[in-house]
């Protein structure tokens, strides 16, 4: 059994922005319900669980995820994931496509999604419309997680300028050196040695003008 299903979601955020948490795969996990990343097995492969409940059942997957495409000038990506359950009766494959267009400001952005859901065993049993809403609803509150977090770097991002401001105001300035600990000029050297050597200068002089007695 196969559902699909594309929406589109208001960003709070540039396509930049938006672009480069998409990117960030562990973090779009974490947006999904039920989802964990385990183990990064290398920059395109991962492996991880999901916990879905449809109506009174609750199932969890284990499986593999792949990124099988990432477009930086589309700001277009295509993950899919494969996995079965713990007794091996249910299976499900997920096809994701998510991709960032600009918003109406030049400060927000859309992010689209379209995912195709296959399910195997006992969970094609739920049949497709209550697989529909389920599928939906998890959209949804991705969707709203990942709102969240855009919302957070962006904030992050403002406030970046101010908080080096305020740090570099609060920095103590070293204090200005004592006039005793100031080095002594060139200039000043050297008119000490003049007036040195004119007393010195002045007392041989006077020595031999002495009359002997």
């Amino acid at each position: 059994m196969k559902v699909g299903l594309e929406k589109s979601y208001p960003m709070p955020g540039s396509p930049d922005v938006v672009w480069r948490l998409l990117q960030n795969i562990e973090g779009v996990a974490e947006c999904m319900p039920g989802a964990k990343i385990t183990e990064r097995l290398d920059d395109t492969h991962f492996k991880g669980t999901i916990s879905v409940k449809v109506g009174p059942a609750s199932m969890a997957f284990k499986g593999n995820i792949e990124v099988m495409g990432l477009d930086e000038a589309q700001r277009t990506l295509r993950l899919v994931g494969k996995g079965s359950d713990s007794t091996g009766t249910s299976g499900a494959s997920l096809d994701l496509t998510a991709r960032v267009e600009p918003g109406a400001t030049a400060d927000s952005s859309n992010l689209i999604g379209k995912s195709e859901v296959s399910m195997s065993g006992k969970a094609a049993a739920f049949g497709g419309r209550m697989m529909g809403t389920v599928a939906d609803q998890i959209l949804n509150q991705f969707a709203g997680n990942f709102a969240k977090q855009v919302s957070a770097m962006v904030a992050q991002a403002a406030a970046a300028p101010a908080t080096a401001a305020l740090a570099a105001a609060n920095t103590p300035t070293a204090p200005a050196p004592a006039a005793n600990d100031l080095p002594d000029e060139p200039a000043n050297e050297i008119k000490a040695l003049a007036l040195l050597w004119a007393i010195i200068r002045e007392w041989f002089r006077g020595l031999f003008r002495r009359k002997p007695a």
